[in-house]
């Protein structure tokens, strides 16, 4: 077959054939590296891929722990004391270690000192009887209203905090006489 093509054709049927196998094998090789990806390199660990892995190790196949005789190693008075022993133990730890808060003093100001012993309150005799509906109550305020800042002109000392209207009543309509001084 060579010999009757020439060296031409010959190339061109081998550049064919490389292009065709290079496509195969960059197929194959995606196809590979999905199921590499997915499933893993087979054959790396082991040589059977349905093979298990065994279920105990050389740690435990060496220190396995100690298997219980399945019957009573020591009576039932022996653990009873030992628990009573530990429990009379913790039971010092904690008194120690939290000791108990001192009584609270719930006595409030007025318990403490108003009402002690031997206190007898006594009311003071009424000297005069007052209208609280009437009457100004009397207070700090009230009885320094001269030096309180702020505060309109006062009509009457028994009212000292009632709202003065002089500076907004017009001048014709004000019940006092103006002193004008003319010089």
């Amino acid at each position: 077959m060579w010999t009757d093509m020439d060296e031409n054709e010959a190339e061109d049927i081998n550049q064919q054939d490389n292009d065709a196998d290079e496509s195969n094998a960059a197929d194959e090789l995606e196809e590979t590296r999905g199921h590499t990806q997915k499933r893993g390199h087979g054959g790396v660990f082991n040589i059977n891929p349905g093979a298990t892995m065994e279920k105990i190790t050389t740690l435990r196949a060496a220190f396995a722990p100690p298997r219980s005789p399945g019957v009573r190693l020591r009576g039932i008075r022996s653990e009873l004391l030992e628990r009573r022993i530990a429990q009379i133990m913790r039971e010092k730890i904690h008194a120690e270690r939290n000791p108990p808060l001192p009584q609270t003093d719930f006595a409030t100001i007025t318990q403490r000192d108003f009402r002690v012993d031997g206190f007898i309150p006594q009311t003071t005799k009424i000297t005069h009887l007052h209208d609280y509906k009437t009457e100004q109550a009397i207070s700090y305020w009230s009885e320094n209203y001269q030096q309180i800042q702020g505060v309109s002109a006062v009509e009457s000392p028994n009212t000292p905090f009632r709202k003065c209207a002089q500076f907004s009543t017009p001048i014709e309509e004000q019940r006092e006489e103006i002193e004008l001084t003319i010089e």
